[in-house]
């Protein structure tokens, strides 16, 4: 790992909307190929393995165009979710926290990144043991120093104690709808998108009505995403730097709501990759630095 990183820092994305500078990725392997085997998985329809693994090479190829040092990570596990690397790990300034999944089959995942990290040389900084549970999905910032944790399926009340102690600081936490249950699961970053310090696409059904007030209380405009794209990901949006952004494509209404907004936006196919399993361009990426 190149050390030498904007502001003398290797490692550290405790943000949404700074300069994404490097991400990690995993491809789509066998055990995504055999994802709809198991209906505990939650996919949609049996995968397409080729399909997907060129989804996800358009995906690293927009992020290396607009300037992002991509790593991949090169593993395999029985989980066909390894490829969301957002959801295992946090990092901080402070170096990683290994989270541990609500979901079981997840579990492990996180010492698939922990083991990369140690080999990239960034520190553990904690993690979350039993009985919590915490996925990287229901965490995100609005701000440096204000950390937003969602409650939900997938997070548990011990899980953002833990988290919060190994935060610290101004966390603030929100109970998610539980909505159509654990087939249809929603986290807290399902609802919400941040795309500059000023604005955020959301989901306005299913915001948490507290996080609708601090968003409000913060100045932060919203872009609401329309019912009929909130299934194909319309609110599931990377931002690469203050609105500059990826996002699947089959969203017209809401890209074009972000062009409105000043945004540059850079979609991707995300079919295969993204619906068929619940995951946008923010849950396939783990953000290794932003600033």
């Amino acid at each position: 790992m190149d050390q030498t990183h904007a502001g003398g820092r290797a490692y550290g994305a405790a943000s949404m909307t700074a300069t994404l500078r490097e991400v990690l990725v995993k491809a789509p392997g066998p055990a995504f190929g055999r994802a709809f085997d198991d209906p505990a998985h939650g996919f949609l329809r049996p995968v397409d393995l080729a399909r997907a693994a060129r989804e996800h090479a358009a995906l690293v190829s927009t992020l290396e165009r607009l300037g992002v040092r991509v790593d991949r990570l090169d593993a395999e596990t029985a989980s066909p979710d390894l490829v969301y690397t957002y959801d295992p790990a946090l990092v901080t300034e402070r170096g990683a926290i290994l989270l541990r999944s609500g979901r079981p089959s997840r579990r492990g995942e996180e010492e698939v990144l922990g083991a990369w990290f140690a080999a990239q040389g960034i520190p553990v900084a904690g993690r979350i043991e039993a009985p919590g549970t915490v996925d990287g999905g229901d965490v995100l910032w609005l701000r440096p120093g204000l950390p937003c944790v969602g409650r939900t399926l997938r997070t548990n009340a011990e899980g953002v104690s833990q988290l919060s102690a190994l935060l610290g600081g101004d966390v603030r936490v929100f109970d998610v709808p539980y909505w159509n249950g654990p087939a249809e699961l929603v986290h807290l970053l399902s609802v919400i998108s941040p795309v500059a310090d000023d604005l955020a696409v959301v989901y306005p059904r299913l915001l948490p009505a507290g996080l609708w007030e601090l968003l409000g209380d913060l100045g932060i405009a919203t872009i609401a995403v329309p019912d009929e794209e909130y299934p194909t990901l319309g609110c599931n949006v990377l931002a690469v730097r203050a609105r500059v952004v990826v996002a699947a494509e089959g969203n017209p209404v809401t890209a074009a709501a972000l062009r409105d907004a000043g945004c540059a936006v850079h979609a991707f196919p995300a079919g295969e990759i993204g619906m068929n399993g619940g995951g946008g361009p923010t849950c396939l990426t783990r953000p290794i630095l932003r600033a």
